[in-house]
Formats: C-alpha cells, sequence, structure tokens
C-alpha cells in the first residue's frame, strides 16, 4: 500500500516541512491538516495520500478507509534543473531548479499490532535465553 510522486518541482526541503506534519497521523487527519496548511507542497502531498489511500483499497477491497494511518513518507532529492542567468560585466550566474521524489506508505492499525506482537514474542524468547545463560554461567 504505497504510493510515489515522481520528478516534483520544488525543493526537498521545502516538501519536507509538510511531510513532517502529517506523518504517523491518520490519512484522514492528515487531509484534513493539508487542506488548510498554506503550503504549495500540501496539495501533491494530498493528491499522493488520496491515491495511496485508493491502491490500498483496491488492493485488499474488504479494508475500512478509517483504519489506515501513515506509516512512512519520505522525500527525496533528484534531478537538478541547471540553468543560467545573466550577471554583471557579461558573466552567468548558475540557477539550480531542484526537483524531489516523494514515497508513501500505509498500513492499518491491525497490521502494526500483528508485526509488534511478533517483534515483542522475538524479544521475550531472546531475553529468556539470556537469563538461561547467565544462570548456568553462574552456577
Amino acid at each position: 500500500m504505497k504510493a510515489q510522486l515522481n520528478n516534483y518541482h520544488q525543493a526537498p526541503g521545502k516538501v519536507r516541512l509538510v511531510t513532517d506534519l502529517v506523518r504517523g497521523k491518520s490519512v484522514e487527519e492528515a487531509i484534513i491538516h493539508l487542506r488548510f496548511l498554506p503550503k504549495r507542497a500540501s496539495l501533491p502531498v494530498a493528491n499522493l495520500i488520496q491515491s495511496a489511500i485508493a491502491n490500498a483499497l483496491n488492493k485488499e477491497p474488504g479494508m475500512k478507509r478509517e483504519d489506515l494511518y501513515i506509516k512512512e513518507i519520505a522525500v527525496g532529492k533528484r534531478m537538478v534543473f541547471k540553468r543560467s542567468r545573466p550577471g554583471a560585466h557579461g558573466r552567468a550566474f548558475p540557477i539550480k531548479r531542484k526537483t524531489s521524489h516523494v514515497t508513501i506508505k500505509l498500513k492499518t492499525k491491525s497490521e502494526e499490532l500483528k508485526t509488534t506482537t511478533k517483534n515483542l514474542k522475538h524479544f521475550l524468547s531472546f531475553l529468556s535465553g539470556i537469563h538461561f545463560f547467565l544462570l548456568h554461567s553462574i552456577l
């Protein structure tokens, strides 16, 4: 359940300001936050979240939209368009137009609970092994 926005024409640092606000939130809450955020990147990120929701609902038809939350959202630096601007005394000054990729992964709360329970079981078995080792090494 993921979606990707490729070659978005805005600097990654500016897009990261928007994505950091919605990381870890439910998708409904994230879309509401983005609707009222006065940043240029808020609309494309909101559309990306809508796309990821549609991907998730098509992949698993029984899934509910209310159960989805944003597990990961990452902004990566991509192509830089290099242009030049006229400067004083016939020189040229560079302009770097940065682009970014945004990747989002959604999960349901039940999937996260299953993963957490599985990790907890592994950790407890590890602790019992250490406890057994320490107990027998002392004796």
